[in-house]
């Protein structure tokens, strides 16, 4: 493997795999090589750093997955990168097994994943990918200076945030997605604010903007959904975000994929019942004992259709698809909690024209998280964390990471490296007689 800040290689030395970003699912990777023989692989990003989602680590927010979902332990649990292992490094696993956590906090994670980072050799930082090109038989990654070659690839670039078309002409300091929440919300000096999407994220936000000492007198929260719906976390829910699951959703047709991501939304997208209860629990606080005057309107079942510029604020104009009628609202700022999504790097532009994608615009994976793309079979473009329309809604989360990079590694070595046979499963998915193992993505090599 290359040193820490060697960024060129000869065409005769070419990586068996270059990875282009270093997020959890790109580290995770890396950390399951790190064990691998005889794979060259290395990873840039164009950060400084190690630094996950920094702009949305508000006060107390929590992890809404299991500590022993991490980079390694589903499929390698003695590996030195385990979440278990920086306790045990750190010296406080104990202190961290009587705090009794209901669920760990997020910065506690971050911490986790940049302790890894930072003693991974395969890994590059400063290291901006500017251009992918594709000649015989190597894929040729270029930066502002030096280049690599590889014959494999993987996108670990995470998501963009997804902006509605009717705020994108006023995205600044008083219109922003919640992803740069924690470095605006601070300096944000706003009487009323309007907060889209009804999510975890938004109400993180709410929650921050209610305990924060501010000139904040009016807040407005929409959400398309019927109600501030509560995550659904039972041990039949999670059932999606087992290996089991993604087999037997393999097996569907694209309209049958997209009913069942519909219908397991809220096991990934729903609000925590903590941030819930401190949300309910502060609004009481704030009307019933403190007598603070902060006029709190919780709106679910709303479209905004449209925002106008208003003196020094927004005129919002909002569709109530409870009872069909239509609402203007007021606000100086707004907070948009309205999800991420997928794209390629504008550093495959000129790959751009040999990729799929479907009517929607998105990059066709197959079922082994390869791009289609018409160059040689042999030449692959993994991508992760891009897959949640393709292998369904455990993809865009951190559970099945580990499971994910695993297949990544039996692909490029040709075999099965990590035992990624399916478990019994709890729950019968498929009817009875159907291939469980869909394409047989875990044993046909």
């Amino acid at each position: 493997m290359f040193a820490n800040n060697d960024r060129t290689s000869p065409a005769s030395e070419a990586l068996d795999l270059a990875g282009i970003g270093i997020g959890p699912s790109n580290l995770s990777l890396a950390s399951l090589l790190d064990g691998v023989g005889n794979v060259r692989a290395h990873f840039y990003e164009s950060r400084a750093s190690f630094d996950w989602h920094p702009g949305m680590m508000l006060p107390d927010v929590e992890l809404q997955s299991s500590y022993l979902k991490d980079l390694v332990t589903p499929v390698m649990p003695t590996s030195p990168w385990s979440f278990i292992s920086y306790l045990v490094a750190h010296k406080r696993l104990y202190a961290f097994l009587n705090a009794q956590y209901d669920a760990v906090p997020r910065r506690e994670f971050a911490r986790y994943l940049e302790w890894v980072a930072s003693q991974l050799k395969s890994l590059s930082f400063s290291s901006t990918v500017r251009e992918v090109k594709f000649d015989k038989d190597k894929f040729h990654v270029q930066f502002d200076s030096g280049a690599v070659t590889a014959r494999n690839l993987v996108l670990g670039t995470g998501t963009t945030p997804s902006v509605p078309s009717w705020a994108t002409p006023f995205l600044g300091e008083r219109c922003f997605h919640n992803s740069e929440a924690k470095h605006r919300l601070p300096g944000l000096n706003a009487s009323r604010i309007a907060v889209i999407g009804g999510g975890q994220s938004g109400g993180e936000v709410v929650e921050a903007l209610l305990n924060a000492k501010s000139t904040l007198k009016e807040l407005n929260w929409f959400s398309r959904r019927h109600n501030f719906e509560p995550i659904n976390d039972t041990a039949f829910s999670n059932q999606v975000f087992s290996p089991e699951y993604v087999y037997a959703y393999l097996n569907l047709n694209s309209d049958q994929k997209l009913d069942a991501l519909k219908a397991s939304i809220l096991t990934s997208d729903g609000l925590s019942i903590s941030t819930i209860n401190a949300i309910y629990r502060r609004l009481y606080s704030l009307r019933y004992l403190e007598n603070r005057n902060i006029d709190a309107k919780l709106s679910p079942n709303r479209d905004v259709i449209q925002v106008e510029s208003d003196k020094d604020g927004y005129r919002l104009i909002v569709r109530n698809r409870f009872d069909g009628g239509v609402e203007v609202a007021h606000a100086d700022a707004i907070v948009l909690a309205t999800g991420y999504q997928f794209r390629l790097p504008d550093a495959f532009a000129g790959l751009s024209d040999r990729i799929q994608f479907d009517r929607h615009n998105r990059p066709v994976l197959d079922d082994r998280y390869c791009l289609n793309w018409n160059g040689p079979k042999q030449n692959r473009i993994f991508a992760q964390n891009a897959g949640r329309y393709s292998h369904g809604i455990a993809d865009s989360q951190l559970s099945l990471m580990a499971w994910r990079s695993a297949h990544i590694i039996n692909s490029l070595v040709g075999r099965p490296h990590f035992d990624l046979e399916p478990h019994d499963s709890q729950v019968n998915w498929l009817s009875s007689g159907h291939d469980a193992l869909g394409q047989n993505i875990a044993v046909d090599y």
